[in-house]
């Protein structure tokens, strides 16, 4: 892992909507700033935390791709989740003060620094600031469970589908494309997310150019039919929109 310490501006980062709350004061800003005052630059396939590791902070994604794994009983990794620029990664680690899980980079990414203790002090001045944490928290609670009701109840092709949908639907609120993505993820990793076995994966995206809904090129990845992948999710209100 690489670190370096850098200030970071918030009040200019392009990301700022997406990770801050609205409706901080300038002089309230400004104090945030000199809390978010470093950056770690993460190398691919380095771990920003992992399981047992004390808990000292929360991470702003300010570029680049994470997984979330823990690793079962056998041996064997559970992806958790996948988070991109923008999110928060560490809430996992706020219950018992370490980390539930590993944090690992998809592709050389850095996060913002965010000393928890430092930020829970300043939630409790700003209000705005404490309802943006428990905003995040109260979102990862519904995303789990949404993840549940996604292995629960969902064929292997509602669960790409889902899953495919919510990843563009993500990066668009990023300023990327509403039906072009790269996959920073290996079709194994997207399978040990959604419960499904890597030839069930390889199956349905087959299925899915197939059928002309898709189009795929190694990693890259054209949505050529979003109402196709929308009528096999089917979801009540934005169930999609919480993976």
């Amino acid at each position: 892992m690489d670190i370096q310490s850098l200030k970071v501006a918030c009040s200019s980062c392009n990301l700022r909507e997406l990770c801050l709350p609205m409706g901080l004061s300038a002089p309230e800003m400004l104090r945030l700033e000199d809390v978010v005052s470093n950056r770690r630059r993460v190398k691919r396939g380095a771990a920003l935390f992992t399981a047992g590791e004390p808990f000292t902070a929360l991470y702003a994604v300010r570029s680049g791709f994470f997984k979330t794994c823990i690793t079962s009983i056998d041996g064997r990794d559970q992806v958790t989740g996948f988070q991109m620029m923008g999110e928060i990664i560490g809430m996992d680690g706020i219950v018992h003060d370490q980390h539930a899980c590993d944090a690992v980079a998809l592709e050389d990414a850095e996060v913002c620094v965010l000393p928890f203790n430092q930020i829970e002090q300043l939630s409790r001045e700003f209000s705005a600031l404490q309802h943006h944490v428990h905003k995040i928290m109260s979102r990862e609670i519904v995303r789990d469970q949404s993840v549940m009701l996604l292995l629960g109840t969902m064929r292997a092709e509602e669960r790409l589908a889902a899953f495919l949908l919510n990843l563009v639907q993500r990066l668009h609120a990023r300023g990327f494309s509403q039906s072009e993505l790269v996959l920073r993820m290996t079709r194994e990793e997207i399978g040990s997310y959604l419960g499904m076995k890597l030839e069930t994966v390889s199956r349905t995206f087959s299925r899915f150019m197939d059928e002309d809904i898709i189009e795929v090129k190694q990693r890259y990845v054209l949505i050529k039919n979003t109402q196709a992948l929308e009528a096999l999710v089917n979801p009540p209100n934005g169930r999609e929109a919480l993976l």
